[in-house]
């Protein structure tokens, strides 16, 4: 009898899963992410950290995590994908594949971190004071190479940073606006692409307001902006929470914090993965994408991880392919949200004056 307890003890120790577990993803060249989880009564928990992404202190909750036997299941939205995987006897690794979505499993091998092997999560950047109102202690803005591939706009640690983006992107970000609230502005201003490299001179991490200051500022400073604001009735698209309600997950990060958001494209699909974001601030993304200003109305006040895939040219996409649905679509069925036609009362940004950038 007291064997047969023993090696049921032992067999439980075998799936037990708390603990730091540590993996190389397929991300790009390849992304170390750490995977902590913690078990609250029978059901387990993860936050992921991706390491080598511009947020590596945000952490990703992984979810729908299961153990059934040796067979280890989870999906992180914020990272697009899920792990299926197979426990090892000893309880010191899992070996198994990650799919991201629409794509071709990967192998991905999680080893239990211990001792000096064990990666260092990086402690989150102190947050900008609330009351301040930041400049740039230094900031340089250049062309885009033109070989350059993706985009992005945030924070890594202290430093802004803004690549193969546009002047209309910064009017986007600094004012709140879409492309069709920008008046008098030049076609420049939407065709040429820059990268901006900054540091803020007040210390500490910014908010999304004060990275629109910052915005706003580089915009006066570099490009010599001028603009007065105007109201014109105009179409937008109210966003609101479908029947059946949301499907984003919860974000496990600071929820005073920024959010981080990446998209890419590939073959007529655009793949959007965003961490920590607010239905304000998405709406203030889509604003990128979408023919006419966006409005939020979920009444949401959480923050969120999810990825977003939709098809945005058919002629571009490979015959027989498997491809996701239109936006519109795409938004419901994989967001639980969606975007209504309607008219309301909206600011317009009018450009008096703006050029190219003065020498850094």
């Amino acid at each position: 009898m007291m064997l047969l307890l023993a090696g049921m003890a032992n067999a439980q120790t075998a799936r037990d899963l708390a603990g730091t577990w540590q993996g190389i993803f397929p991300f790009g060249k390849g992304h170390r992410v750490a995977l902590k989880i913690t078990k609250d009564g029978a059901q387990w928990s993860g936050v992921a950290y991706d390491l080598d992404s511009d947020s590596p202190s945000d952490g990703r909750q992984a979810i729908q995590m299961s153990l059934s036997g040796e067979e280890m299941r989870f999906g992180i939205p914020a990272l697009g994908g899920n792990f299926d995987g197979k426990l090892s006897e000893d309880s010191a690794s899992i070996t198994g594949t990650w799919t991201q979505q629409g794509g071709q499993p990967q192998p991905v091998t999680l080893a239990r971190a211990a001792g000096d092997g064990e990666w260092e999560i990086p402690k989150a950047t102190a947050k900008m004071a609330a009351n301040a109102d930041p400049g740039w202690e230094v900031v340089t803005v250049k062309p885009t190479d033109p070989a350059a591939n993706g985009a992005s706009v945030g924070m890594q640690g202290r430093e802004f940073v803004m690549t193969n983006r546009s002047v209309q992107t910064l009017l986007l970000i600094g004012y709140s606006v879409h492309p069709k609230q920008i008046v008098n502005g030049p076609e420049w201003i939407r065709t040429e692409r820059w990268d901006i490299r900054g540091v803020p001179d007040v210390p500490g991490q910014p908010s999304v307001k004060q990275m629109q200051t910052l915005a706003r500022k580089v915009l006066t400073e570099r490009f010599g902006l001028v603009t007065h604001t105007e109201k014109r009735q105009m179409d937008v698209y109210a966003l609101t929470v479908a029947k059946g309600g949301e499907k984003m997950t919860p974000s496990a990060a600071d929820p005073n914090g920024v959010f981080d958001e990446n998209d890419n494209e590939n073959g007529g699909i655009r793949t959007m993965r965003t961490a920590n974001i607010s239905m304000p601030e998405f709406a203030l993304v889509m604003k990128f994408f979408m023919d006419r200003p966006v409005v939020d109305q979920t009444g949401l006040a959480g923050r969120y991880d999810f990825q977003l895939k939709w098809t945005f040219d058919d002629s571009r996409v490979p015959p027989g392919s498997d491809a996701p649905p239109s936006l519109f679509t795409a938004i419901q069925e994989q967001l639980g949200l969606k975007l209504e036609s309607t008219k309301a009362q909206t600011d317009v940004l009018v450009l008096d004056k703006v050029e190219h950038p003065s020498a850094n």
